[in-house]
């Protein structure tokens, strides 16, 4: 029996070359600007032992967006209602796009989630108040998620980086894209609303890993 459905699935695979091409795809999720807080900035903007909100659940396993936003400011200018996303964090950490940091006036160091020792800092405003933010403001590399054993099907490593190729009109490839292999992620690429647009990028789009 177990050979027969070898045999099968040999078949089928030879009838629709598509869905073995599918299995190398990765879905393609787009990020726009958005706070992580720890539960420090948490007290400061919303009052002491608030509980964010929880609207909406993301693709990343334990991870949802907040009803909760607040507004950023850098020295030239401010950014209105940018969401929380959650559960909270040990550390506060702004990921703008590109573009924020002109109307901002803040430095756009790219870096991996986490990633931020010498990020420059930003003030926060919420409804009970502000947090003076020292570091921790960055332009987020573009990464994929996924878990180990799917590194190991696609032939990577946590930490390499590699390039992607979309399909499309406006589609292309990009370079720089750092594969983050860990327990517990869901596999998706994460690339901001700036590439997405640039790429012509829509909900439901896949990339596929060029070396």
């Amino acid at each position: 029996m177990e050979d027969y459905e070898v045999i099968l699935d040999a078949i089928m695979a030879h009838l629709n070359p598509r869905e073995t091409v599918a299995k190398n795809e990765i879905p393609v999720g787009i990020s726009n600007r958005h706070i992580h807080l720890s539960q420090q900035a948490v007290d400061k903007l919303f009052g002491c032992n608030y509980e964010l909100t929880r609207l909406k659940d993301l693709s990343q396993p334990g991870q949802y967006a907040c009803k909760e936003c607040v507004t950023i400011c850098g020295p030239k200018g401010v950014i209105e209602k940018v969401r929380i996303l959650g559960p909270v964090r040990t550390q506060t950490q702004v990921e703008i796009l590109q573009s924020d940091t002109f109307k901002l006036g803040v430095k756009g160091e790219l870096r991996l989630s986490g990633d931020l020792v010498g990020t420059p800092g930003i003030t926060l405003v919420g409804p009970n108040g502000s947090f003076e933010l020292q570091a921790g403001v960055i332009v987020s590399k573009r990464h994929i998620h996924m878990l180990p054993e799917d590194a190991t099907r696609f032939g990577v490593r946590d930490g390499e980086t590699v390039s992607i190729e979309f399909s499309g009109q406006r589609g292309g490839t990009l370079n720089n894209v750092v594969i983050r292999a860990t327990a517990n992620s869901g596999l998706e690429c994460h690339i901001d609303t700036e590439e997405a647009n640039a790429l012509g990028v829509v909900p439901g789009t896949k990339i596929e890993i060029r070396k």
